[in-house]
């Protein structure tokens, strides 16, 4: 096991703390095992960021993990201070993807600039929308789609008879929906996804093999773990999503999903994005997370392998090469 002298001083830039389901959040996953394995943990929400002469700043909190499922962490010490002064920030900030969250990442970009190391990169964020993103990776999507005109969807519909319709902007499944050539509601879906023309949206061809799951392929450095997590829709749902009633069912990485996951990974590690969160079903890439993916423990609990430890080694690896805390 890799070990600072010192330990790494991280920041988790989260929701508010009290608001975290620790029995599966991943953020919270991945602290308990920074501290296990020696590291120190902050804490802060977006709104405690701030912009100064000298710097961009945090109103951080120091964390202590108590192991009580109930009053988890405890607070040591609340202070300001420079982000270029944690090893490693980790904005871990959940959607919904607004402009409070675009101002975010120009704080963070411009932390960076000051010698922050921010994962996800910001502007990689802010680039890669997480339902358009599949887009620069068209040889593993289903057919696609993204338009707000009418009379295109109905023409993708008419070509392919099955399709999913969902805003590019949305998460946890909300607003998707599934149409056929007949469906008698086929007006009123267009008109309500696209709000009558003036937002984009995404088609895709539906894929049948989603009654097998929607996998969730977590790629961490640019390689993916050796598990997914397959949502699994409950009867009567063409979604997976834990967030409307899906089951995960942690299954083998298979290999069309190691495939997606080494390409997929190779490009957005040179974008800064440490961290990703693939969705896959069947053969096919429908989605690219790269806010706050989740599933960790979800993996862990079902099949032993830590993914948190995963992300954290792969931390402690980049920062080794150099470690200025190791006088590197």
């Amino acid at each position: 096991m890799i070990r600072f002298s010192d330990g790494m001083i991280l920041l988790f830039i989260l929701d508010p703390l009290d608001s975290l389901k620790t029995y599966k959040d991943t953020s919270f996953a991945m602290m308990r095992e920074a501290v296990s394995r020696g590291h120190v943990i902050w804490s802060c929400g977006p709104e405690d960021l701030a912009w100064r002469g000298w710097g961009v700043t945090a109103q951080a909190q120091r964390l202590v993990l108590t192991g009580d499922e109930h009053r988890w962490y405890a607070v040591e010490e609340t202070v300001e201070k420079r982000l270029a002064d944690f090893d490693v920030v980790m904005m871990r900030k959940d959607p919904p993807f607004d402009m409070e969250y675009v101002y975010s990442t120009y704080l963070l970009e411009l932390a960076e600039s000051e010698g922050a190391r921010v994962v996800n990169s910001p502007r990689g964020i802010r680039d890669l929308n997480e339902k358009f993103a599949i887009a620069k990776f068209a040889r593993f999507t289903p057919p696609s789609l993204v338009t707000r005109k009418e009379a295109l969807l109905r023409e993708f519909l008419a070509e392919y008879g099955d399709i999913i319709l969902k805003p590019l902007d949305g998460m946890g499944g909300h607003s998707v929906f599934r149409i056929h050539r007949e469906d008698p509601n086929l007006g009123v879906i267009m008109e309500t996804v696209t709000h009558h023309g003036r937002r984009t949206v995404m088609a895709q061809r539906f894929i049948p093999e989603i009654v097998k799951g929607d996998k969730r392929v977590l790629v961490i450095d640019g390689e993916p773990a050796p598990y997914v997590l397959a949502r699994i829709p409950k009867k009567g749902e063409t979604r997976g999503n834990l967030a409307v009633g899906g089951t995960g069912v942690a299954q083998p990485l298979g290999p069309r999903d190691r495939e997606i996951g080494l390409a997929v990974g190779a490009e957005l590690k040179g974008q800064g994005m440490l961290l990703v969160g693939l969705d896959v079903i069947g053969d096919y890439l429908t989605e690219v997370n790269v806010t706050s993916p989740t599933c960790m423990q979800e993996i862990f609990e079902q099949t032993g392998f830590n993914v948190a430890a995963m992300m954290i080694v792969a931390l402690e690896r980049n920062l080794r090469i150099p470690s200025q805390r190791e006088g590197g």
